[in-house]
């Protein structure tokens, strides 16, 4: 087979399973690594897809909305309970944190310490709804347009989180790479950065699925942020090179999830 006709066939692979990983591709076309990754970069040149790390995703996709969305949806996923229960490890007597609306924060809520004092800004009204009545937490909401998600995210949003000061952002992305945090629109983008920026340490939690990836519109370059928590189905190769750039990152236990790379 020529190589114009393998790169027609990723093509072809890519649109019905919207996901190509180099190794696969390796295997079923029995040629080296080297020359899928030459493929996909000729391809990814002619605006036909775009590479990630291990593989690669119809260019289209990094417009399309994110994975955390999905997650919003679902409850008990192993991999984002283990993160989530990472992240409230960080979290000491009277910080002032902030939750957004993701599955991640929803999540956090299971573990957050009841015994300590603290202060939450969210610019979730589920977030605020279940926090309301504990004991311990004071709860401030980020005003603005509500989405039908219950999440403010608009210009309003912007100005009222320039109010606080915070001790730690906990953020979550729809992609994170070695180019840095990226989400499917400027208006999130824009108050992510809002919220990091008001932030004294910024963390950045991020499943297997969307490390590796860019996605519309960049949120800040990796350096921006402190500490990356991720799960076990993150290369240990990425995670290397993240931490090279001076970000610490860690790895959540028991999320029951192998590298697919």
């Amino acid at each position: 087979m020529f190589a114009e006709e393998r790169r027609e066939k990723i093509l072809e692979i890519l649109h019905n399973s919207q996901r190509v990983l180099v190794k696969d591709l390796a295997d079923q076309f029995q040629v080296s690594i080297d020359s899928i990754r030459r493929d996909l970069s000729i391809l990814e040149e002619q605006g036909l897809l775009k590479k990630t790390h291990g593989g690669a995703i119809p260019f289209s996709a990094v417009r399309k909305s994110s994975h955390s969305t999905n997650y919003r949806q679902k409850d008990g996923v192993p991999h984002i309970n283990a993160i989530a229960k990472t992240s409230v490890s960080y979290i000491q007597e009277n910080d002032t944190i902030f939750l957004g609306g993701s599955q991640f924060h929803n999540s956090m809520l299971s573990y957050l310490p009841q015994h300590l004092q603290m202060t939450v800004v969210t610019n979730s009204i589920k977030i605020a709804e279940h926090l309301r009545e504990w004991e311990k937490i004071d709860v401030y909401v980020v005003g603005g347009l509500v989405k039908k998600s219950g999440i403010m995210t608009d210009i309003i949003a912007n100005e009222m989180i320039k109010q606080f000061t915070i001790d730690i952002c906990f953020l979550t992305a729809d992609a994170v790479s070695l180019n840095g945090l990226s989400t499917s629109t400027p208006e999130l983008a824009s108050f992510s950065r809002a919220v990091m920026a008001v932030s004294r340490r910024r963390f950045c939690l991020a499943s297997h699925d969307i490390m590796g990836e860019d996605a519309f519109s960049k949120v800040c370059p990796l350096s921006s942020i402190h500490v990356v928590i991720t799960d076990e189905g993150t290369p240990k190769q990425l995670q290397d090179e993240m931490e090279k750039l001076g970000v610490e990152v860690t790895t959540a236990k028991g999320s029951n999830h192998l590298s697919s790379y």
